[in-house]
């Protein structure tokens, strides 16, 4: 006798789901009499009342449930982090400042950045709600003998459960009875056909989840059929409870672009703050200035270098790139998520619905004599019979090939109705590939001239249809070759086997799914089909291969995709077949390796991480294998995104670096889940939405290379004036106004920038490295002593000849502000400034416009002059000296761009010359 498992346990049959202990084999390998001992239970009467109700008490409800957290609490989590905090002192520095605006923009993107994570955090949340509701409300039970229906939520392990076409199976499931019975498992293993069922053991012994024939898994739909199993497992133990459970164990992570920028504004927040206290301590000890006035410079020089425009900054350029990502038909949930799919380096991706339409289409035809392809792909497409030639062939005129789009037509009882604009199935896949394919060539529907049929029966493996045809009838079949064949020849009609398997096989390699079509004429009074013997007579018309093909134009995304740098990897429930086959087709590598996931079952994590970069397709795999592969894969250092539309895909759709659900066809969990979604289901958007991300993170990194020169300048004139024991030739309002001003102008000049040409060329960006390379570092060094020297060196020379102070400090204001704006154009882009690119981003020079009009506002207006210490200056000290130190920071930026690019190419020089 079997062990008899635990049912006082709340988890009593996990274990023999999947990992059987010495004497106990899985569920799968049992039989129906060793399930009822083991699981106390009859067939016929289920479960007692009074056992049912104790069991209820002991384990608990068959629901899901969702840990609750106060949404106060979860918005109030969203300030606890450093960039958080030295944001926050900023903004208290400013205010103190009087600096107003700049304090009010840094409140500004605090609360927007918690309200960013507080809405993250709600999303994840929806995604457990929405599993949570997929358990159905009602079941069919038998207890005490009798048949009732009650709240799934009651149900224990042991209950017998009724189950009809149309039913939600309520409960995992271990089938005694299965009557044609067929369920629909997509959302939880990929597969796109409803699963035949069968109640008797399976031998194997290592199954994966979409082969366990003998089971049925909670919130999976009855399409066919009827049947009775026993309950394994309930609530939080079922395979959709392990999903919810992986959804809320993952932890939502931080892009690497905040990760970046964490470590960055740390890094200088720090190193300012270091800078501060050793130049308030030099001060002290030479006496350079009064206690008051060294504070207040010092003050100064902390909010002139503090980039607390950059915040914003980021924010509004990655605003700017979800703006353009809509347009583009994909939908960013979180503005860091832009960004990150510009930094990937491998894109996981669903097959089903993804990479394919979802649509099984009729893709070849055998005849006896020929061989067809069929154009046109998914369920809206014209299409036409060519010849391996491309030849289009009058199929009319071909009577075998005339009664196979017959007998499709009419033995097939799909129907598509239409829903926003998309066609939608009604019936089993394969019957819609067959309608579909009479509605392509026939240009309508097939009409129904059916007397009699027998539907498809998993034990003999045909369906047929009695129909008749201008005074004669004729029974249409439709089935596995290999059944039909053997038929026929068991009737003693003439067939080459041998053949038809070779061009049978051509087929099935391609993971294509072939049905045989034919006819036999009968006699003018039969009006049944069961008594039929099929294979007297028969006429095998011939076999139609059937897959769901690539969408259209995906194939060039991934090729694209490949030379960007990027990794294709396919993880799918499907039969690795059909998957190899499609990544052959799409080409997804040079080799597509594969692995199936009972084969990744066998591998601890330290060794799927080793291996897991050596294979391209994964088959077979359960929600749990895809969550493993994202995690071997990061865990390599990669950078994920994950693409998928199922309630399987969740889990690995939130842990990835960015998961992506498709918008038409996908779950709603799968869109809870994900950090993008792609509104017109097209995979091919990944395509542009990867080019978005790099250049998003091309102006973030330009709008960095711009701030921390430029802000660290307005602080070195501090600190060389305190050095140099001389007075500040610029005043702290001052400092502040060019803050404030570059705040609303300048640096969002950025935003507009259009993306650098080869932009795709170019490899995916190594995350570790930071934002900066160690020539930024370099070039923000020099950049920052050259506009302050151009600015110190103008107001010592003039004032040491007569000038006054305040018209020094003037003309010293308009130094920083032109080597601000010429250093802007320096930046704009990788080419030299005079060329065909000048001109490029016309937003830019209306910004500097309108910058340069504030400016002479502050000069000239004389409300402004008192409050920030300036006064009217004429062009030669105002305008003309200002603009000769922007064109000398110009030359000296740009002859060290043409340094950079002539490094640059000498350095791949030697590369290539070494291969």
């Amino acid at each position: 006798m079997a062990q008899e498992p635990d049912l006082t346990s709340s988890t009593p049959t996990e274990a023999e789901t999947t990992d059987p202990g010495p004497s106990q084999p899985p569920l799968w390998q049992r039989s129906t009499e060793s399930l009822l001992v083991d699981y106390a239970t009859d067939q016929e009467s289920g479960l007692t009342t009074t056992e049912a109700q104790k069991r209820l008490r002991q384990n608990g409800p068959n629901e899901l449930t969702a840990k609750k957290q106060s949404n106060l609490l979860r918005f109030l989590k969203q300030f606890n982090n450093s960039i958080i905090y030295i944001l926050a002192a900023a903004a208290l520095i400013t205010f103190l400042m009087h600096h107003y605006s700049d304090s009010i923009v840094i409140g500004l993107v605090i609360v927007a950045n918690a309200f960013i994570g507080y809405f993250q955090e709600r999303s994840a949340d929806n995604a457990l709600d929405r599993i949570k509701a997929l358990l159905v409300s009602e079941a069919v039970v038998i207890r005490d003998g009798q048949k009732v229906t009650l709240p799934a939520r009651e149900l224990v392990i042991g209950d017998i459960v009724q189950l009809e076409a149309g039913d939600t199976v309520p409960a995992d499931l271990r089938l005694i009875d299965a009557d044609n019975l067929k369920i629909q498992e997509s959302a939880l293993t990929g597969e796109t056909d409803s699963v035949e069922k069968g109640e008797d053991p399976l031998s194997v012994a290592n199954l994966a989840l979409a082969e366990r024939t003998n089971q049925a898994f909670a919130s999976m739909a009855v399409t066919n059929g009827s049947g009775r199993g026993i309950v394994t497992v309930t609530g939080a133990q079922t395979e959709i409870g392990h999903i919810q459970q992986n959804v809320a164990e993952v932890k939502q992570q931080a892009t690497p672009l905040m990760k970046n920028l964490n470590r960055l504004g740390l890094g200088l927040s720090i190193a300012i703050l270091i800078a501060a206290v050793l130049l308030f301590i030099l001060g002290m000890i030479t006496h350079v200035y009064s206690l008051p006035v060294l504070l207040v410079a010092v003050i100064t020089m902390v909010v002139g270098s503090m980039p607390e425009g950059l915040p914003a900054s980021t924010s509004v350029v990655l605003a700017m790139g979800t703006q353009q990502m809509t347009k583009q038909n994909v939908i960013v949930k979180t503005l860091p998520a832009v960004e990150t799919l510009g930094a990937v380096d491998i894109v996981n991706t669903d097959k089903t619905g993804t990479l394919t339409k979802n649509e099984m289409t009729v893709t070849d035809v055998l005849t006896a004599k020929d061989t067809y392809t069929v154009s046109g792909v998914g369920y809206d497409a014209t299409g036409q019979v060519e010849t391996d030639e491309g030849q289009t062939v009058a199929w009319q005129t071909d009577p075998d090939l005339e009664w196979l789009v017959q007998i499709a037509g009419q033995t097939s009882d799909a129907e598509f109705h239409e829903e926003d604009g998309q066609w939608v199935l009604t019936g089993e896949p394969t019957d819609g590939a067959l309608t579909a394919l009479y509605h392509k060539l026939v240009g309508a529907d097939p009409a129904p001239v059916e007397i009699d049929s027998r539907p498809f029966d998993s034990a003999i493996r045909y369906s047929a249809r009695l129909v008749d045809h201008a005074g004669q009838r004729y029974l249409l079949v439709k089935g596995a070759p290999q059944t039909l064949m053997q038929k026929m020849a068991a009737q003693g009609e003439t067939i080459d086997q041998a053949a038809w398997q070779e061009r049978l096989s051509q087929l099935t390699r391609q993971g294509k799914r072939v049905v045989a079509l034919g006819y036999q004429p009968v006699a003018a009074e039969v009006t049944e089909v069961d008594n039929l013997a099929i294979g007297r007579d028969f006429h095998l018309a011939g076999m139609a291969g059937i897959i769901d093909p690539p969408r259209p134009g995906v194939a060039d995304a991934v090729r694209q995709l490949r030379y960007a740098g990027i990794k294709v990897k396919m993880i799918t429930g499907d039969d690795p077949e059909t998957a190899a086959a499609i990544a052959r087709q799409l080409n997804l590598s040079e080799q597509a390796k594969a692995i199936t996931g009972p084969e990744l079952a066998k591998l601890s994590d330290e060794e799927l991480t080793e291996q897991i970069d050596r294979y391209t397709v994964f088959a077979r795999t359960t929600p749990a294998d895809k969550l493993r592969i994202v995690k071997a894969q990061q865990q390599r250092g990669h950078v994920v995104s994950m693409t998928g539309d199922g309630v399987n895909d969740a889990p690995a759709l939130k842990q990835a670096d960015i998961g992506v659900a498709m918008g038409i066809r996908g779950t709603d969990v799968a869109k809870d889940s994900a950090d993008m979604v792609l509104a017109d289901d097209d995979f091919t958007s990944i395509l542009g939405a990867v080019r978005e991300g790099r250049h998003v993170f091309d102006n973030i990194r330009k709008t960095i290379r711009f701030l921390l020169p430029t802000s660290f300048a307005e602080g070195l004139i501090v600190v060389m004036s305190i050095l140099m024991d001389q007075p500040l030739p610029l005043f702290p309002t001052q400092l502040l106004w060019i803050n404030m001003v570059s705040a609303l102008t300048i640096q969002f000049a950025f935003i507009f920038e259009p993306a650098e040409s080869g932009i795709m060329r170019r490899g995916p960006r190594d995350v570790s490295q930071g934002i900066l390379s160690k020539l930024d570092i370099f070039e923000i060094t020099y950049v920052s002593l050259l506009i302050s020297g151009l600015g110190m060196i103008a107001y010592d020379v003039l004032t040491a000849q007569g000038l006054s102070a305040v018209v020094g400090s003037t003309m010293t204001l308009n130094v920083i502000i032109f080597g601000k704006v010429f250093y802007l154009f320096n930046l704009q882009n990788d080419h030299p400034v005079f060329s065909k690119y000048f001109f490029r981003n016309k937003m830019s020079f209306v910004i500097v416009g309108i910058l340069l009009i504030l400016q002479a506002g502050i000069i000239y207006w004389p409300a402004m002059q008192g409050v920030f210490h300036t006064t009217d200056v004429n062009f030669h000290y105002g305008w003309g000296i200002p603009i000769v130190a922007g064109i000398i920071v110009l030359l000296i930026t740009e002859l060290a761009k043409w340094i950079r690019h002539r490094w640059d190419a000498n350095t791949m020089n030697r590369e290539r010359r070494r291969f």
